[in-house]
């Protein structure tokens, strides 16, 4: 009677010790396949991002021959990259496309999307003409652009001579070389952004402007009252992105410019100049310094990004 009544006892025990056995073995199943689909992705991104940034953080402490022979130089790179003159006139190159570049092509990809947000006849076509440089190889976009810039037989200098204005040299002319580099940035990325913002705009509800109408707001009223303001955490995803491939700039200067345009000093990014000091000069060690450098500039200026976001994003 006693050994009856102490199995009836232990038998919510035994069964709540099932329970929990059953649980955890779900918990462990579940954990096996999440780690399991995430594999991929992170294999990727320890083989093609993170090695390399650990390995090109060994390099810039280093003299790298070009088979793969090195000797450890501490921080003669990094002393010899506050020193360089070239490396501080490419950062400044870097930052004033930056700071010409991003604004404008996020303010034109806004009007664009609002524009083509609306009741239009052609819409799709519309939308389909300014998204193509997106989808364009960046290769293909830089010839077509260096023939439009060519000072003998340019289409640009052409239409201008129609006039009578004298032909300019688009991308020889230290003076305004850059800013024809920034052009053709800004016309490549309106398409990109305006489709994201595009998205963006299309999730605001109609009750808002619906409202405003009936108060009497007009179409910039509406714009500047209620679109800007619900974009805004639209707009700083744009804004981020932009700025991170802003100063990774490189192909429109290595295809349009070139090692002997007289206007290279003054359109050289950091970027083209890690890749001409690690493949053509061959001092991979302190190319790999001055990608360290790049790498802790964006780092920072996400960090401030992410931290003023705060006082003008609306979520």
């Amino acid at each position: 009677m006693y050994l009856k009544l102490k199995e009836r006892a232990n038998i919510p025990k035994l069964e709540k010790s099932k329970k929990y056995n059953t649980m955890k073995s779900k918990k462990i199943n579940d954990y096996f396949w999440g780690y399991l689909m995430i594999l991929p992705t992170v294999g990727g991104l320890t083989i093609f991002y993170i090695y390399p940034f650990f390995k090109t953080l060994f390099y810039s402490f280093t003299d790298l021959g070009t088979f793969g022979e090195y000797s450890i130089v501490g921080i003669s790179n990094y002393i010899r990259l506050f020193s360089d003159t070239e490396v501080w006139m490419s950062l400044k190159n870097t930052l004033m496309f930056t700071i010409i570049s991003v604004p404008i092509s996020i303010f034109l990809s806004i009007v664009v999307a609002t524009l083509l947000n609306s009741k239009i006849k052609g819409l799709t076509i519309y939308r389909t003409l300014y998204f193509l440089p997106a989808v364009t190889m960046p290769a293909a976009i830089a010839m077509v652009w260096k023939w439009l810039y060519n000072y003998d037989y340019g289409l640009i200098n052409y239409i201008l001579s129609k006039f009578g204005i004298e032909k300019i040299y688009w991308v020889s002319d230290p003076k305004i070389a850059l800013y024809s580099i920034i052009a053709i940035s800004v016309w490549s990325s309106v398409g990109y952004n305006m489709v994201i913002f595009l998205a963006g705009i299309q999730n605001i509800s109609s009750t808002y402007y619906e409202a405003a109408a009936i108060d009497g707001a007009n179409s910039i009223n509406q714009f500047f009252k209620i679109t800007i303001p619900l974009l805004t955490p639209t707009i700083f995803f744009v804004m981020v992105m932009s700025l991170i491939g802003a100063f990774q700039v490189f192909d429109y200067i290595f295809m349009i410019i070139g090692t002997s345009n007289p206007a290279l000093k003054n359109t050289q990014s950091v970027v083209y100049l890690f890749y001409r000091s690690a493949f053509e000069l061959g001092e991979k060690g302190y190319a790999s310094a001055i990608a360290i450098m790049l790498f802790v500039i964006i780092m920072l200026i996400t960090i401030v990004q992410l931290k003023l976001q705060k006082k003008w994003v609306n979520y």
